[in-house]
């Protein structure tokens, strides 16, 4: 759960690093800690993902977000991208292969990559450690999501305490979307930047799995048929609604 402490946060205390993808969920945890923190820094997984594109947008997106504010200008640090590959050649699933989108056997998506947010989250945690960054802020849910289990919240808070342990630290891993949907996704980002950051997420942002981005919607890019286009286009719609 997001931090409840009152007043401002400085030095360490007022530090964070966000796990960004250069998608809405993820735009609008940057988006989150920059009027949250006063140093903010961004890392990325390249991870073989199908839908690569992603990484190509994030640049961009940064870019754009910090033009949105002096302030966000002020605070946004360096970026840094890991290389996973070695994710992608062991965990395989329809995000690392061309295999078709559909249900497991076991009732997961085929979209599922065992282990891949375990992963996110404690490298993040190593370079948050090495960089003196307090929050590691990161765009899971499980309200509005796909089925994921790393997604969900005692997954997140198992983790903290594991990583705190093993490294002898006080990080927090902070998950601003874990309790609300699509819908309130987008009005959060409203809400923190206008509609200067809801054009921003609908004009660069990129969710869509197939990596489509010629197809253009009301909300964005995208294929507008696999998981994550159906959620980012259900939760437009009522939040225009």
């Amino acid at each position: 759960m997001p931090s409840t402490r009152s007043g401002p946060l400085t030095g360490e205390e007022s530090s964070a690093l966000v796990l960004f993808s250069g998608g809405q969920d993820s735009t609008t945890c940057l988006a989150w800690a920059l009027s949250r923190y006063q140093r903010v820094e961004t890392i990325g997984f390249d991870y073989g993902q199908r839908h690569a594109v992603e990484m190509e947008v994030r640049e961009p997106v940064r870019q754009r977000i910090a033009g949105l504010s002096a302030e966000w200008s002020r605070k946004l640090g360096p970026d840094r991208v890991v290389s996973l590959d070695a994710l992608g050649q062991v965990s395989i699933s329809a995000l690392t292969a061309d295999l078709p989108m559909e249900k497991r056997p076991d009732g997961l998506p085929s979209t599922f990559v065992p282990g891949r947010n375990l992963v996110f989250l404690t490298f993040a945690a190593i370079t948050a450690y090495q960089r003196g960054l307090k929050y590691v802020v990161a765009g899971v849910c499980e309200t509005d999501f796909s089925g994921y289990p790393d997604c969900r919240d005692d997954t997140v808070k198992a983790l903290q305490v594991a990583i705190n342990l093993g490294m002898e630290s006080r990080l927090v891993l902070e998950t601003p979307l874990m309790w609300i949907d699509k819908a309130d996704t987008w009005r959060l980002a409203e809400r923190l930047g206008g509609q200067g950051l809801v054009d921003l997420i609908v004009e660069e942002t990129h969710t869509c799995y197939l990596g489509d981005r010629e197809h253009r919607h009301a909300w964005g890019v995208g294929c507008g048929t696999c998981d994550a286009c159906r959620l980012r286009a259900g939760g437009w719609s009522r939040f225009r609604g």
